[in-house]
């Protein structure tokens, strides 16, 4: 019997890799930590939360105490770490929240780990997901391996390589069987409107500017968030200790070629003309420090767990815009604020 604990289990990654988890082994209890910040949301998760084997917890990672309490009342016996401040524009406005969540909610997690498993380490698993911006900037050529020398260049990738610094340092000092991921940039249902995918398909439907940094020039890589939940799923027990596994789409994107095409897809959606959606980008103030290039390498993980995208990109898109247009109640309580009664509303 395993009692995991995910941490940010009502985010937008989490939320996938919690269902994940409660569907595919009823054996095991799924504790879901979230403290439910503007990110969290429960309503996520509302298909599975009747389910016998899950269990939420509101808190904070960064309450020492409270995390060292919950790990023994739970008698967790494993932990996936996915609780994050993510978004880099809100690092560049308030950099010393990313330090507390990312930086200090990691150590306290190690902490309460190294004394609840002490002398019995190698019975239990540290997983930690991390982020391929922790590797820097791309030139036009070129991919990230495991293997690629740390270079953040935002107070968001800053706080995460130094979280995977402490997480490999907790395995080296106190023998914690760690395993670590970084992931390319992920899309689909559920993902709070800051982000750029569903702040265009809102802005899209309600004929809103669609702004883009510089010329949009700026590509990434592009995965569909439930393939990231398998891969978890398959790192978690496939991987081996203490190695690092690259997840990413073999996908990249111009920014403006995204949005381009999301137009097209969303014009089609709403019975529009083709290009009415496109007349609303409107290019901004390019963000500061804006890397150019990211591209995962996710050979390793290939090669060596089996793991590879379901969806080429396009069918992914389509498949996001339809969820987003079909939740759009969703979508509306997340942009007003009324997602945020639904815990008082459930758990009070």
């Amino acid at each position: 019997m395993k009692n995991i604990l995910i941490t940010g289990g009502a985010g937008f990654i989490g939320s996938h890799v919690v269902r994940l988890f409660i569907n595919n082994y009823p054996n095991y209890n799924i504790i879901n930590l979230d403290a439910l910040t503007y990110a969290g949301n429960l309503e996520n998760l509302s298909d599975i939360e009747g389910s016998k084997n899950y269990k939420f917890v509101k808190g904070d990672i960064c309450d020492a105490q409270f995390i060292n309490e919950l790990m023994q009342k739970e008698s967790i016996t494993d932990i996936i770490h996915l609780a994050a401040e993510s978004h880099v524009d809100r690092s560049i406005s308030d950099p010393l929240s990313f330090v507390r969540t990312n930086v200090i909610g990691t150590v306290n997690l190690l902490n309460a780990a190294v004394a609840a498993w002490k002398d019995a380490y190698d019975q239990h698993i540290f997983y930690h997901v991390s982020t391929d911006e922790v590797y820097g900037s791309l030139g036009e050529t070129g991919f990230f391996l495991e293997t690629t020398s740390y270079d953040p260049q935002s107070p968001y990738s800053a706080s995460k390589a130094s979280s995977d610094h402490f997480v490999r340092a907790y395995a080296n000092t106190y023998g914690l069987n760690i395993k670590v991921s970084n992931c390319s940039n992920n899309y689909g249902p559920n993902q709070f409107p800051e982000k750029l995918l569903p702040l265009m398909i809102n802005n899209i439907k309600n004929n809103k500017p669609l702004p883009v940094y510089g010329k949009g020039e700026n590509i990434r890589d592009w995965l569909y968030v439930v393939d990231h939940a398998r891969a978890i799923d398959d790192i978690f027990h496939k991987g081996k200790v203490g190695e690092t596994y690259n997840v990413g789409g073999f996908n990249e994107w111009k920014n403006i070629d995204i949005v381009n095409l999301l137009c097209k897809v969303m014009d089609k959606k709403l019975n529009r003309q083709d290009g009415d959606s496109a007349k609303f980008i409107t290019f901004v103030k390019d963000r500061a420090g804006h890397d150019m290039r990211y591209a995962i390498d996710a050979t390793k993980i290939n090669k060596d767990l089996g793991w590879e995208p379901s969806l080429q990109f396009e069918e992914g898109l389509e498949k996001t815009v339809d969820w987003y247009l079909e939740n759009e109640a969703w979508l509306k309580n997340v942009t007003s604020g009324k997602y945020q009664e639904y815990y008082d509303e459930q758990y009070a």
